[in-house]
Formats: C-alpha cells, sequence, structure tokens
C-alpha cells in the first residue's frame, strides 16, 4: 500500500471536472415551523469547503502530488468565494474559467444535532 500512495508523490495530475463548493451550515433546533411541520435552525456556523473535483485536487495534493483544476464557474458571488478558497488551499486557480452562462454549482447542506436535515443544491 506505501508504494501506492508514494507513487503520487511528485506527479502533476490534470483533473478536468465540476469544481464547486460544498456549503455546510450548522446550526441548533429549538422550535418547529407554525408555517410547516419543519424544524427551524438557528445558524451558528458556515463553512465553505472546496467539492467536486476540487475535492479530488485536495486529496491528490495530500498524497504529494501536483494538482491543475481544469474547469468552468460561474460569474457570480459564489464564484469569488471560490476563487478566495483555491489560494488558501495552495491550489492554483489558471486552470476555472469564467462563464456568464452558468452558476457556480454550490451544494448547501444544513445541519443541527449532528443530523444532515436538509441539501439545496445550486447548479
Amino acid at each position: 500500500m506505501t508504494q501506492v500512495f508514494n507513487a503520487f508523490q511528485h506527479q502533476n495530475i490534470l483533473i478536468v471536472g465540476d469544481v464547486m463548493i460544498d456549503r455546510y451550515l450548522t446550526g441548533k433546533v429549538s422550535r418547529i415551523s407554525p408555517e410547516a411541520p419543519v424544524p427551524v435552525v438557528h445558524l451558528q456556523n458556515r463553512d465553505n469547503r472546496l467539492g467536486g473535483a476540487g475535492n479530488v485536487a485536495l486529496n491528490l495534493k495530500a498524497l504529494g502530488a501536483t494538482p491543475y483544476l481544469c474547469s468552468v464557474a460561474g460569474r457570480d458571488e459564489d464564484s469569488r468565494q471560490l476563487f478566495d478558497i483555491l489560494p488558501e488551499l495552495q491550489l492554483s486557480d489558471k486552470g476555472i474559467i469564467q462563464s456568464d452562462e452558468r452558476r457556480t454549482t454550490v451544494k448547501t447542506r444544513i445541519i443541527a444535532a449532528s443530523q444532515h436535515l436538509l441539501r439545496v443544491d445550486n447548479e
């Protein structure tokens, strides 16, 4: 197994695919909504993480490879957040182009009491 992991050291790897934001909204439920039988989550934390092909790049980087992303993002607020995340993780954004014809993919998960309550996809 060590040989497999060591094979990634110093490799340049191109990842082609959807780079997205995995957004986690976590909070506490203290009541049920009077409008519908759903929990009301009092938001306590918001965390944006690199998802999709970006997560693959992070995994390859952790194995010692140098990942290069090739993807398309929207030209929107979410893409600005995406482009802020990449340098924090020491990943290049040079292979990611922006388009007015699409949204940046965001998958938002709402979590309370360690339970995944809802996922909202913005694609």
